[in-house]
């Protein structure tokens, strides 16, 4: 297993950065990384993920790909609840709701990205491979409308 799936993973690392965030620190990240609030979808207690922005389409519209595919439970939890709460750059806990892009528009944005970011792309879907053991894993995108 490649360090990048190992990370990907590791739960303690995966959430490392959510303290970070929360105490207002979500600057730090450039915009790259945002974190995500969202409602347990069986629960209904708050949740929390940090993912990475893949593309910025406008201030208030930023996508972001689920890497563990449709059966990640943040993006379930979407799919049963899209209202959320996005922190991202200077912006703290910005209400939002989330749209599920269909399989050709997220294969396009995916797409893009690879062009846009080759180096980056090279070694995330090396470790999405091999952290998912699938050969072509379905990597679903979510696009975030915050309020303005």
């Amino acid at each position: 297993m490649d360090l990048g799936a190992k990370i990907l993973t590791t739960r303690w690392a995966v959430r490392l950065p959510i303290p970070m965030f929360t105490a207002g620190f979500g600057f730090l990240f450039f915009g790259r990384l945002l974190m995500l609030e969202h409602r347990g979808r069986v629960s209904g207690e708050r949740r929390y993920v940090v993912v990475e922005a893949a593309r910025h389409e406008s201030r208030d519209r930023i996508v972001v790909a689920s890497g563990f595919g449709p059966t990640a439970h943040w993006y379930r939890n979407l799919e049963a609840e899209p209202r959320c709460g996005v922190s991202v750059g200077w912006r703290r806990r910005v209400p939002a709701r989330a749209e599920l892009l269909d399989a050709v528009e997220s294969r396009a944005l995916l797409d893009r990205y690879a062009r846009e970011r080759p180096k980056t792309w090279a070694m995330l879907q090396r470790s999405i491979v091999d952290a998912t053991g699938e050969a072509d894993p379905e990597i679903p995108m979510v696009r975030l409308h915050l309020e303005p």
